[in-house]
C-alpha cells in the first residue's frame, strides 16, 4: 500500500506547480474558441416577426402575443431556456434577423428575468374579419423578394399605396351586413375572405 501513496503525492506535488488547465474566467476574459455558438442576438432592422424562429425553438425559447386592439405582436425572448441550437439563425427567413454571438456567452445572473428580452412589430389585420394576417415589415419583405410578381397581390398593392400615397386608406373596420361584395378586395382583408370574394365574383 505504500508505493501507491508515493504515487498519489507525486501528482498532487505536480498538480500543485502545474499552471491551471481551465481559464480564470470571471476574473480574466475568456477568448471562446471558432464557431462558438454564444447568445442569439436579434437586429431588429432585418427581423421582420414572421414566427418562423418560434416554430423551429425546440426549447420554447421565443413566444409570439398578438395584440389584435393595437395592432401590436410582442415577442418574447427568454434566453434562460436556450440550448443554443442555431435553429432560429439557419431558419431565419431574411438570414440577417437573428445572429449567434462569439462574444456574449455569460448569461449567469440572480435574477431570471433580465434574460427576457421583448420586441414589438406592428400587424396587419383583416377589416373584414379582424383575423391577424402577419406583420407589416414581413409583408414589406415578401413585396421586395418577389419584385414584380408581388403586384399580382391586392394586399401588396395596398402596402405599396401606403408607402406613396396614391389613394387615401381608411383604416376603419369594414362593417359586412349581406356578405363580402368585389369592392372589399381592395380592403386588406386575409386570404380567407379574398377567396369568399373570389368565389363569389366568379360563381
Amino acid at each position: 500500500m505504500r508505493y501507491p501513496k508515493i504515487r498519489e503525492v507525486g501528482e498532487a506535488v505536480v498538480s500543485l506547480f502545474s499552471p491551471a488547465y481551465t481559464t480564470k474566467f470571471p476574473k480574466k476574459p475568456h477568448t471562446p474558441s471558432e464557431n462558438y455558438r454564444g447568445k442569439p442576438v436579434v437586429d431588429n432592422e432585418h427581423c421582420v416577426g414572421c414566427e418562423t424562429c418560434t416554430n423551429v425553438c425546440p426549447s420554447g425559447v421565443i413566444k409570439f402575443t398578438d395584440n389584435k386592439e393595437k395592432k401590436i405582436r410582442k415577442i418574447e425572448r427568454n434566453y434562460g431556456l436556450c440550448i443554443f441550437c442555431g435553429q432560429c439563425q439557419e431558419h431565419c427567413i431574411t438570414g440577417k434577423g437573428i445572429k449567434l454571438s462569439d462574444t456574449i456567452y455569460d448569461l449567469a445572473t440572480f435574477n431570471r428575468k433580465e434574460l427576457i428580452e421583448t420586441q414589438e412589430k406592428e400587424l396587419l389585420i383583416c377589416q373584414s374579419c379582424g383575423a391577424v394576417i402577419t406583420t407589416k415589415e414581413h409583408m414589406v419583405y415578401l413585396h421586395k423578394k418577389l419584385g414584380s410578381i408581388a403586384y399580382s397581390s391586392i394586399l401588396n398593392l395596398n402596402i405599396l399605396n401606403e408607402k406613396l400615397k396614391l389613394a387615401q386608406q381608411k383604416d376603419v373596420q369594414v362593417e359586412v351586413v349581406d356578405g363580402l361584395k368585389r369592392k372589399d378586395m381592395f380592403n386588406i382583408i386575409c386570404p380567407n375572405c379574398l377567396r369568399k370574394v373570389l368565389v363569389k365574383i366568379f360563381d
